[in-house]
Formats: structure tokens, C-alpha cells, sequence
């Protein structure tokens, strides 16, 4: 059957009206959370639904959050509350990886909306809280074994009904965090935010009726599906290889290998995750849903901003990957460093697809989510506080230009708490926060470097300290010539002596005076490096990129 033809002014009035929701609960989310992980580093992301459940529209804010919630909506639909089970003024909840969330920090939450008793769309939201319990600071233990000791699973439960709030679950919440007044807060934020959805996604329902939009939304997805088959379909058909690892997973020394095949026929593309290792005793292990995220990502940025990101977008990919490999753990596992492994799905695709598009996919970028915790008590109350952070690296160098130095790539989009808040609200001093000079891999075009960022401990007693890292031993690979980035370091200099700290650590005591040190890998290089010009060669001499 043939869909009526949409009127393009109006379809585009209303593609930019649901974008508009999404980025005005982005913004609700961002004016009103109290915590830096979410205030400051912008943690969160915010995404509409239609009503049949599918994305349609999304903010400018991390992919790996965004790429992810379609598949958790549906897993809760299909396992725990069906979706005629959603009712005007419901908020459906959960953060366990093991029924569609990512990890325990990260709470997805959806709420349908409704107009004359017609589902027209649901608002969504995913929050990266402070701390939910478990045992490290921050809720990453990287000597966890099994989720259960990665802090509170909350399963897919309406935690408001009707438009009542369930005031049980939310004080289980609070009463499971080092930080409950922050996490109370950036909760209180999230439920808002899918309000502000909720209104946006009535108002449009009203102008164009139920049927309308929903028309519109379809198309929206058709336009997205379109795009990207007409995108794959430029491409040569073949199988193309890649391989890349995980350093260790915190426990074993061992390095992870991910080994992937994307095969691409026409218009589609099959991605094989096939010879992956097994699940990691270590809390890096991705669930299905993540390492899908990865891939989608990896395939958004090939098609370089040309393809609308919403469910449509990815029906041409399928995907293949064994239970019980790193990149599709079951339960128990733990996943609270799955960025570790995510990031390397997105690594391991790209490196296959530069095979198919050599002149459009970079070299690896940093590939990691620095993420560093210390806890220490208040200097006033007692009480336990939770400094977070993450840090970024060096892109790879893409076929026609350098790599960008020490910025936000690939699987997340976060930014970084300035050091004068943190210094406001932490008991710390910053030392240095510079980029580490020829920490790029040499290349026709340079990789972009790495940071180097250090505070000294000023409290009054001791804090603990937890690592979750990457690229350590297995630097960022370079293409066509160019050399890998140079690895990261971790190491606190106590007494003006450097201690070397592995790439992931959990509780490691730290003293008033030491100074730690975080570095973060470069990108890799692209092209042979004798190609590199020598005008290039003295921007990157003065700029301070390179000492040679």
C-alpha cells in the first residue's frame, strides 16, 4: 500500500519541532541537575519516541546513550511492561544492563504521552548518576566480578503511575548513594526534562492530529533509512577485517581481542563480531545493546552528518555476536567499564570500513573514557564526597587533515568540569593542564595529542583513589603509514617521586601532598610520515605539538 505523500514544508516544520523537544529537555536537564558529572561534564542524553516506540528525534549529546535506547525501550516492552501497559502519566525506569540499560550509573527512563487516549510519542531521557553504590566511588570498581558488586539494579518498574511518584523507590535510590542529596537532585532533573518532552510532543499532536504525526515520524525514518542505504550502497561489496584489543580487564593481565567482519552487499551491512573473546572476568564486558550502540556509531559517522540519527537510520545494519564473548556478556558479568570495549567496537568497525572507504574513516582517535574517581571525606561534616572525571585525548588523523588536539570523540561527547569549580567544591589544587607534546602519531597528517592533567590531594586526611582507563599497553593505531598515538600513563608523584599506576585500580590510598597524574593517549597518525610538509613540520615545532 502506497503512504500518502506529506507535504515537505510541513514535514520539515515537524522535524525540526522534535528536535526541538529533545534539546529543550537537554537543556532543562543541563539548567536544573546539581551534580558536575551531569551539570558540568553533560553526562546525559535526551531523546523522543514515536508512539509505537521508535526513535524519532534526539539532542546533540552522546552517542553511546543515544544509539542505545530504542534497544532498551524494546527489551522492556517485550520482557517486562508491554507497551499497551503505558499509561497517561507513567515514567518507566531501570539501569539494569541485563534488561536494556548500559551500566548501573546510567538510569533510562520513558514517558509516554498521550492525547485523547492515543499514545502520540514518549520523552526519554538517560542520566549518568554521581554514584549508586557498589565498591568504588563513583560506582566504578574495576576489581569488580559480577554486577552485583557494581551497586543498586533497579529492573524496568514504573517509578511514577499515573502521575504519582513512587517515593519508596526514590528513597532506595537515595539511600544506596555516597551521594544522595546530588543524586536526589539529578533525579528530580530527569523526571522534569521528560515533562518538557511530554509538552512539546502534545502541542504538535494537537496541530496535526495523532495520525499526522505519526505520519510524519514515519517518513522521518524512511528518509533516515534511505539515506544510509544509499550511503552503504556507494560502497564496494566485500568483507573487510579488523582487529583490535582491550588492553586487560583490570583483573587478568590479558589482552581482550575484538575481531570483526563487516561485510557489505548493496545496500546493507552485515557486522560479525565472531572469534571475540570470552567474557572478561573484569567489569569491561559490554551486553549486546552497547556493542550495538558501537557499531551504529562507527556507521553514523561514516555517513559524516548526511543521515538523520533515529531508528530508521539503522535497518540496513544487522548484527552478529556470540553470547558470552566480551561483546555480548550474560549475567552475572560485570560492565561498569563497558566504555572500555565500547569504545573498541567503534575502533575495531572503523578500522574494517577504512578498507571499503580508505579516503573517508580517520585513524584511531584516543578510544577511551578516562574516568577517575577519588572519595574523601568532608573536611566539615564527615561525610563522604565523590570528585569524577572524565578525560579525552587525541583524534586520529583523518585522510585530509590532522588530527584535533585533546577533544571529545567518538562513542561520548562530554566536556570537561573546569578546574576552578572543582577546586571550589573538592579539596584539591590542579598543578598542570596542558597537551602532552608528541603524544600524536607521525603522519602525513599528525594525530592529535594527548593531556596531561594533575592535582594535589589537600585534605586533611587521606582519599581514595580508582582508575578506569584504556589504551595504557595497545596504543591507537594509525593507517596508511601513519604511526600509532602514543599510550596513556597513570602515577601520583609522592615526595617528588613518580609511582606508576596501572590503567585500572580501585580504593588506592592517596595522601595530603601527593600530586596525581593522568595521561591521556594521542590519535594515530595518517599517511607516511616522510609525506608530512615541512611548513606542517614548523606549526607543529612552534605550536608546541612536537618537540623534534
Amino acid at each position: 500500500m502506497t503512504k500518502p505523500a506529506i507535504d515537505p514544508v510541513q514535514l520539515e516544520i515537524i522535524r525540526n519541532a522534535l528536535i526541538a523537544a529533545a534539546e529543550e529537555m537537554s537543556v532543562t536537564i543541563w539548567r536544573t541537575s546539581r551534580s558536575t558529572v551531569v551539570r558540568e561534564m553533560l553526562d546525559y542524553s535526551t531523546q523522543v519516541f514515536d508512539g509505537k516506540g521508535r526513535a524519532v528525534a534526539q539532542a546533540a549529546r552522546i552517542p553511546v546513550h543515544l544509539n542505545s535506547m530504542s534497544v532498551c525501550l524494546d527489551r522492556i516492552a517485550r520482557d517486562f511492561i508491554p507497551l499497551e501497559d503505558w499509561n497517561d502519566g507513567d515514567v518507566i525506569l531501570t539501569n539494569d544492563p541485563y534488561c536494556g540499560g548500559q551500566h548501573l550509573p546510567d538510569f533510562v527512563a520513558f514517558k509516554p504521552v498521550f492525547i485523547d487516549g492515543v499514545r502520540v510519542g514518549i520523552a526519554a531521557t538517560i542520566v549518568h548518576h554521581i554514584d549508586v553504590g557498589g565498591g568504588a566511588a563513583g560506582s566504578y570498581y574495576p576489581q569488580a566480578r559480577e554486577v552485583y558488586h557494581e551497586g543498586l539494579r533497579i529492573p524496568p518498574c514504573k517509578v511514577v503511575e499515573g502521575g504519582k511518584l513512587n517515593r519508596a523507590v526514590v528513597a532506595i535510590i537515595r539511600q544506596n548513594s555516597r551521594e544522595p542529596e546530588q543524586i536526589g537532585g539529578d533525579f528530580s532533573s530527569q523526571l522534569a526534562a521528560m515533562e518538557i518532552g511530554a509538552q512539546a510532543l502534545r502541542k504538535l499532536a494537537r496541530r496535526y492530529g495523532a495520525e499526522g504525526l505519526q505520519a510524519a515520524m514515519d517518513e522521518l525514518q524512511d528518509q533516515s533509512d534511505r539515506t544510509m542505504r544509499a550511503m552503504l550502497a556507494d560502497l564496494p561489496d566485500g568483507t573487510y577485517r579488523f582487529t583490535d584489543y582491550v588492553d586487560d580487564d583490570g583483573i587478568t593481565d590479558q589482552p581482550l581481542r575484538l575481531e570483526c567482519a563487516v561485510t557489505i552487499t548493496g545496500d546493507t551491512a552485515a557486522v560479525d563480531f565472531s572469534g571475540s573473546s570470552p567474557q572478561a572476568a573484569g567489569p569491561v564486558n559490554c551486553t549486546l545493546n552497547m556493542t550495538a550502540s558501537g557499531i551504529y556509531c562507527a556507521f553514523a559517522m561514516l555517513a559524516d552528518g548526511k543521515v538523520m540519527a533515529n531508528s530508521g537510520a539503522y535497518r540496513a545494519i544487522s548484527i552478529k555476536a556470540e553470547d558470552g564473548t566480551v561483546v555480548s556478556a550474560r549475567p552475572p558479568a560485570p560492565v561498569a567499564n563497558r566504555m572500555a570495549t565500547g569504545h573498541r567496537v567503534v575502533t575495531t568497525v572503523l578500522g574494517a570500513l577504512a578498507q571499503a572507504a580508505p579516503d573517508r574513516v580517520p585513524a584511531a582517535y584516543y578510544g577511551v573514557s578516562y574516568v577517575q574517581t577519588l572519595s574523601t571525606p568532608d573536611p566539615k561534616t564527615g561525610a563522604p564526597r565523590v570528585y569524577f572525571e572524565i578525560e579525552i585525548g587525541g583524534w586520529g588523523a583523518h585522510p585530509s587533515q590532522d588530527g584535533a588536539d585533546a577533544f571529545s570523540a567518538g562513542f561520548h561527547n562530554s566536556s570537561s568540569t573546569p578546574v576552578e569549580l572543582n577546586e571550589a567544591y573538592f579539596p584539591l589544587t590542579f598543578t598542570e593542564y596542558s597537551l602532552i607534546p608528541n603524544s600524536g602519531g607521525a603522519g602525513k597528517h599528525r594525530g592529535g595529542t594527548g593531556l596531561r592533567r594533575a592535582y594535589r590531594l589537600d585534605a586533611p586526611t587521606s582519599g581514595r583513589l580508582s582508575g578506569n582507563f584504556e589504551r595504557f599497553k595497545v596504543p591507537p593505531y594509525g593507517l596508511s603509514g601513519g604511526e600509532a598515538g602514543r599510550p596513556g600513563r597513570f602515577y601520583v608523584v609522592r615526595d617528588g617521586k613518580e609511582q606508576l599506576l596501572p590503567s585500572k585500580l580501585a580504593n588506592h590510598e592517596v595522601q595530603p601532598g601527593d600530586i596525581v597524574v593522568l595521561e591521556t593517549a594521542g590519535g594515530g597518525g595518517f599517511g607516511d610520515p616522510s609525506l608530512r610538509s615541512d611548513a606542517a613540520r614548523l606549526r607543529d615545532r612552534s605550536g608546541g605539538y612536537t618537540t623534534d
